[in-house]
């Protein structure tokens, strides 16, 4: 899978569940269904972490400035952001080609790089560390409760 396809798909992933959050708070506030933010913002809670782990996958392998990098983190929390943001890159020429660290690439030297390079080489062990990486993430942030209550 190209980064084009994994960026342009997450993207598209977290349109979709900023939508189930947004009918979620329509259920909860307009309804009285208390389970739905728990359902769509478990979802996009997850694909969010998801998109961040990609979003840095990506800035690392194409060299994205810091402030490319920052505003694709920033386009995650910004409700349907991350389309147009992901288009945004596209069209700039930040997504062509394949991964540059992929096996046969070059050579990584940062400990970022060699990390996304071992991630790249290694996929299958990749996704299940990720995967474990994002779950045990996202249960501590169900540990730490809803995200209007963090700070009350």
């Amino acid at each position: 899978m190209t980064p084009r396809i994994l960026y342009k798909r997450l993207a598209f992933a977290e349109v979709i569940t900023w939508t189930l959050l947004i009918l979620g708070m329509v259920g909860k506030y307009g309804f009285g269904l208390d389970w739905a933010t728990t359902v769509g913002g478990s979802i996009h809670g997850f694909v969010f972490l998801c998109y961040t782990v990609a979003t840095i996958a990506v800035w690392t392998d194409k060299r994205w400035s810091a402030g490319t990098g920052l505003m694709g983190l920033a386009s995650a929390v910004i409700p349907y952001a991350t389309v147009p943001f992901e288009r945004s890159v596209e069209r700039r020429g930040l997504l062509e080609g394949h991964w540059r660290l992929g096996p046969g690439g070059e050579q990584s030297r940062t400990l970022a790089e060699r990390t996304l390079a071992f991630a790249l080489r290694s996929p299958v062990v990749a996704l299940v560390v990720t995967l474990i990486v994002v779950a045990v993430v996202f249960s501590l942030l169900l540990v730490a409760g809803k995200p209007t209550e963090w700070f009350s």
